[in-house]
């Protein structure tokens, strides 16, 4: 009987621990900047990529977002909820990845000076809460949804302390990247951004 209520007391604390902890929404050492300042027309022979997380479900948890290269991975930002970026990057065939618990993948299609975006959404993980990039369509970006969306959201950019992270973890990273996407490759369901979704 006692074990049975230790164990309930238990689970009665982290709960409350875990709503104290969502109740933070940190911004993971990115900075807020003002809509003057964002630049969401690429540049010549770029597209434009917005990522942006308007769930507050997993609102502690940290979801850092890359470009994936042959090379290894370019770092573009950490999006909390209740944020999104702007990415410019190269038309043609592309793949992002969102890493928090693990990692998860979205391929793209993009043309030449249009803009996209992309939802970090996030669902259940092991011990906290993983994400995924979903593509937004063509058919939702005159929709009501996708202007709250984005009312929703505060821009945010970079700062040393992030890019020094991305550095300092590129390991771990690098580790996640390869570990699933093996697992997600052999997916015939792969979200893709197609050039029609752009604006």
């Amino acid at each position: 009987m006692g074990t049975v209520t230790n164990a309930a007391r238990a689970t009665v604390l982290m709960a409350m621990a875990l709503v104290l902890v969502a109740c933070a929404g940190p911004l993971r050492g990115m900075r807020e900047v003002p809509v003057s300042q964002v630049r969401t027309t690429p540049p010549d022979n770029q597209a434009a990529i917005i990522f942006l997380r308007p769930s507050t479900m997993g609102y502690a948890i940290a979801s850092s977002v890359f470009e994936l290269r042959d090379d290894g991975e370019r770092f573009i930002g950490i999006v909390p909820a209740k944020k999104k970026l702007v990415h410019h990057v190269d038309a043609g065939r592309q793949r992002f990845m969102v890493v928090s618990e693990a990692a998860d993948f979205m391929d793209a299609e993009l043309e030449t000076g249009k803009t996209y975006y992309a939802l970090v959404t996030p669902r259940m993980g092991v011990w906290k809460a993983r994400f995924s990039l979903r593509p937004v369509t063509a058919a939702e970006l005159d929709g009501q949804q996708l202007r709250e969306w984005l009312e929703a959201c505060e821009w945010i950019e970079n700062t040393e302390q992030t890019l020094e992270w991305a550095r300092s973890n590129s390991h771990d990273i690098q580790s996640k990247r390869v570990e699933y996407l093996r697992k997600w490759e052999p997916r015939s369901d792969k979200p893709t951004l197609q050039a029609v979704d752009g604006r």
